[in-house]
């Protein structure tokens, strides 16, 4: 169904379960939303036509709002032109101000950390080199630091299955969905060392880009088979001696909170090399800061749950595996 011209709707929210919906003839609204409470922290919608609305006893309507006590009420400007949308028609530009505030809050404090931060990765990178070449293990406890002094003031993180991290040093092959720019920062809080593999134009952001370098992560051109297998290489040679590597095997942020298709890549280094591959799966780092709307910061927590290590030969049998485990729990967290 398509409309032409700006209706209103104003949303009461009860506590209780029944009838929480009204349309008002003032201004001539065809549909509104019913909400029926199925649990106690859920609510779904439902359309309810014209005729369907005025059909309801007014003596119902009035017993509600004079028993119960309305928790808010929030007025909602819909603008559907011809497309009959309803998922994206509803704007609520209150909250929309709210989280663009806390995103700018986020990036000024992750941002100021970082720089004094960055600082002390510089002065101290010589003698990290000479020591520990590969691991690089001092950088990583300042990423550490500077990932919870960011994220903590803002939203929490709740880390499900850690004894399931192999031991400190231990090389591995970590695998994770990828939903939102914020995925880096809750597996930082970790304080697992770890490399990942990031775009090679990440590296040219200032302070950030170049505090990775240092770390020694992997950089990879993206539809460049040469950069590919350079990378794999590279990864191959970081676990043969003795270090790990973090894939998003999506290879890119998921918009809709699906999980795409797994790329092999790290699945052909845990089979040749004979390490454990480690699945992670987050959740609810794509509702704080969903893809493509990285100026914002919604209220929300992070759950991060580690699954038990996976071993095996196969890349092909590794990569179904790994995927039906994450894919199973984030069925089971939603």
């Amino acid at each position: 169904m398509a409309y032409s011209s700006s209706t209103q709707l104003v949303l009461h929210w009860f506590p209780y379960k029944d009838l929480v919906g009204k349309c008002s003839k003032n201004y001539g609204i065809q549909q509104c939303l019913m909400f029926n409470k199925r649990k106690r922290a859920h609510l779904s919608p439902r359309i309810l036509y014209q005729d369907e609305i005025f059909s309801c006893k007014t003596s119902h309507h009035h017993k509600l709002h004079n028993f119960y006590k309305v928790l808010r009420s929030v007025i909602v400007r819909s603008e559907i032109a011809g497309s009959g949308s309803t998922s994206a028609a509803y704007h609520l530009p209150e909250f929309q101000l709210i989280s663009k505030v806390r995103g700018v809050c986020f990036y000024s404090v992750t941002s100021i950390i970082a720089l004094f931060l960055f600082v002390l990765m510089v002065i101290s990178h010589p003698f990290v080199v000479l020591r520990d070449g590969y691991q690089r293990n001092f950088h990583h406890l300042i990423a550490k630091i500077w990932a919870c002094m960011s994220v903590y003031p803002f939203f929490k993180v709740k880390i499900q299955g850690f004894e399931n991290l192999p031991p400190k040093n231990s090389p591995a092959v970590y695998v994770s969905n990828h939903q939102s720019f914020l995925d880096i920062y809750a597996l930082l809080t970790l304080g697992r060392n770890h490399k990942f593999i990031s775009k090679t134009a990440i590296f040219l952001f200032p302070v950030v880009g170049w505090a990775m370098f240092l770390m020694g992560l992997i950089p990879l051109k993206r539809m460049d088979s040469r950069s590919q297998l350079q990378t794999l290489k590279r990864c191959m040679e970081l676990v043969k001696n003795g270090g790990s590597v973090f894939f998003f095997p999506e290879g890119t942020r998921s918009k809709d909170g699906r999980l795409g298709t797994f790329k092999k890549g790290a699945f052909s280094i845990a089979a040749k090399t004979g390490v454990p591959v480690v699945p992670i799966t987050l959740v609810g780092t794509g509702k704080i800061m969903p893809a493509g709307m990285e100026t914002i910061l919604n209220p929300g927590s992070v759950k991060i749950i580690i699954h038990p290590s996976i071993q095996g030969d196969n890349p092909d049998s590794l990569c179904n595996e790994v995927k039906n485990v994450i894919t199973n729990e984030l069925i089971n967290q939603a």
